[in-house]
């Protein structure tokens, strides 16, 4: 046990873990995450917290992840690499710590220019995987990038993010392994529509026995809409989209609801692949339908233990 947080708890249990998101708002008003930290209770081990997504300007993950912790929740912060140098990555997550956050998610971070404010500086001090090494030699050895020792050490429960859809697709079971090997303890991975190309990205993970050395979170987004599909075929890099989805999206009578019937049958599918320990749940701007999710796919109730 690293940090004994409940997601952790959960996978090393062998149970199949379930993990939603939250994005915190843009502005200060803390209503909408105390809001949804209230409505998704006890239907998921752990909400990722999601650190200026796409580069937009948010209430911050850790001040996110206080408001939910009120509420009996358990979050999971990113942390990009983005906008801090090598004192503020190491800086937040001492800080974070001391707050009694266990479970960081490690990330480069998506450039400023898809963001709202484009004309800030991107910082890039480290990537995700020396962010990962960096954050991990913190917990095991107490140790600063400089070579400082702390008296002591945060707790945490490292993640990190893979894209088995990202070019070159040779090399996606490769960069995990990196991650393993720099301290990830969990893995949060792409939405997923593409089984097939998902399935062959788990062989080789398998065949490299990553399976058994990080545990596997897989990425599921429930659509609203024809239009939904689309724009994630064609406008979001590093995602891949079948065209019986669209199709399938398109000729619904009722959009949502075959969004979320395919999302079960994702998760259904996910089940049984070897290797994946449990799924992201990735609804976004749509979180009031994770409960029905859960309920339908089959994953309640959710495992409880002692804190």
């Amino acid at each position: 046990m690293k940090a004994g947080s409940n997601l952790e708890k959960v996978f090393e249990s062998g149970q199949f873990a379930v993990t939603a998101e939250i994005g915190p708002p843009q502005s200060a008003n803390p209503e909408p995450l105390t809001h949804h930290a209230k409505m998704l209770k006890g239907y998921a081990d752990a909400f990722n917290l999601t650190d200026n997504q796409t580069a937009v300007v948010r209430l911050s993950s850790i001040a996110s992840a206080v408001i939910i912790m009120r509420e009996g929740v358990e979050p999971v912060i990113q942390m990009t690499c983005r906008d801090r140098n090598r004192i503020a990555l190491q800086s937040d997550l001492l800080g974070a710590a001391a707050l009694g956050v266990k479970n960081v998610l490690c990330l480069t971070g998506d450039h400023q220019t898809f963001g709202n404010e484009k004309g800030a500086k991107n910082v890039f001090d480290f990537d995700s995987i020396v962010e990962l090494q960096v954050f991990d030699q913190l917990r095991t050895q107490g140790k600063q990038v400089g070579g400082e020792v702390l008296k002591d050490p945060p707790k945490t429960y490292l993640g990190c993010a893979e894209n088995p859809f990202a070019t070159p697709y040779e090399y996606r079971a490769s960069r995990l392994a990196k991650k393993v090997a720099a301290g990830a303890d969990f893995c949060q991975t792409q939405a997923i529509f593409d089984m097939d190309m998902f399935e062959k990205w788990m062989d080789e993970v398998r065949a490299r026995g990553l399976d058994k050395k990080i545990h596997i979170l897989a990425g599921v987004i429930p659509m609203k809409s024809a239009g939904a599909a689309r724009y994630m075929k064609n406008k979001v890099p590093g995602m891949i989209v079948p065209d019986h989805i669209v199709d399938r999206m398109k000729s619904a009578k009722d959009a949502k609801g075959e969004g979320i019937k395919l999302c079960v049958e994702q998760i259904e599918h996910l089940k049984t692949v070897k290797g994946v320990h449990g799924v992201h749940i990735m609804a976004v701007a749509w979180e009031d339908i994770v409960p029905r999710i859960v309920e339908m796919a089959g994953l309640l109730p959710r495992p409880k233990f002692e804190s």
